[in-house]
Parts: C-alpha cells; structure tokens; sequence
C-alpha cells in the first residue's frame, strides 16, 4: 500500500527550508504531496500558478513528489487524496506550539488523522518565505535562502538580477550602474 504524505503552506516562495523538509519526506513515504494552501489571513506575494511552478522547478530530482493547490480546509483536503498523514517542519518552539495545535484541529475534524514534524536543520531555522521576501525586495543576496533551481525566478520576480545583489556599508551597491 502507497504511503502518501501531504506537506502543506502558502510557499510564497518556496525556502531551502522548505525543501530540506520536503527531500526529507520523500525519503520516509511513497509520495508527498506539496500542498499550496490558501490562508485567508495571508496576502499572498506569489500567484498561487507561480508558486506552483517554483515548487515543481525546486522538487524536479524528486521522482515521488507532487504539487497542488488547494482553497479549503486541509483536513478535506487529505480525505480527498487518501493521504496517511501531515507533514510539517518545526523551526523552534513557537512553531511547534502553533502547529500542536493546527495537528490537534486537523485530528478533531478527520479522526485519525496524524501530524509528522521534521524538525528544521540548524543552518535553516532562520528561515522562513517572509525572510526571502524582505530581503529581496531590499537588493540581498537571497541565494542561501531558497533552492538554487528558482533563485533567478525569485530575482525576478523582484526586478533583480545576481549581479546588482551586493550589500556593503549597510547599503545596495548596483554593479551595473
């Protein structure tokens, strides 16, 4: 029987984070869905198209994972693809004591339904897509932040390219300038 996972989140972008937790779901289920979720409380950055298209470009060396995007509730959600099960990574306390209580909902509205968390690895416990966003709207090198396949498309996105991203002395320097 295939062990489907569902990996849910707004993924506006898609961080190195995000990806670690990902590669590293794949290697304990069959299939792992990635789940763009519409969050009313949140403005989203990205079209959800574009987003999307990031995550497929990030998880393309991934044979066993897919992409979606859902505007309900997630527990319908996992009923609807016969997911075994969440999956959501942990950066520190504050997460874990927000998403404990997500896991214990979502487990309220579809009895039986578990939560994994994969906690974050050091090196990405900082960051998070508003970090991404933040820093690149400012000119930062962002390339530590997210996966290297969608690097220049976050740039983009932003009006960069890689050579006007240098910070010194507390300002953008443009190269091209």
């Amino acid at each position: 029987m295939e062990r489907t996972a569902v990996y849910p989140g707004s993924f506006d972008p898609i961080t190195v984070g995000h990806l670690d937790v990902i590669e590293r779901a794949a290697r304990l289920f069959d299939r792992v869905i990635v789940a763009v979720m519409h969050n009313p409380a949140k403005k989203g950055c990205f079209p959800v198209a574009e987003r999307l298209r990031l995550i497929e470009a990030a998880t393309a060396h991934l044979p066993g994972v897919t992409v979606d995007a859902w505007d309900g509730l997630l527990a319908e959600y996992v009923q609807r693809t016969g997911a075994a099960c969440v999956v959501r990574g942990l950066r520190g306390v504050a997460d874990y004591e927000s998403e404990q209580n997500m896991a214990q909902v979502n487990a309220l509205l579809l009895p039986g339904l578990e939560t994994v968390f994969l906690t974050a690895r050091p090196e990405h416990g900082c960051v998070s897509s508003s970090v991404v966003r933040e820093a690149a709207s400012f000119g930062a090198d962002i390339s530590a932040f997210v996966p290297a396949a969608i690097a220049e498309d976050v740039r983009a996105h932003f009006g960069l390219n890689e050579a006007a991203q240098t910070i010194s002395g507390g300002g953008v320097e443009n190269d091209q300038a």
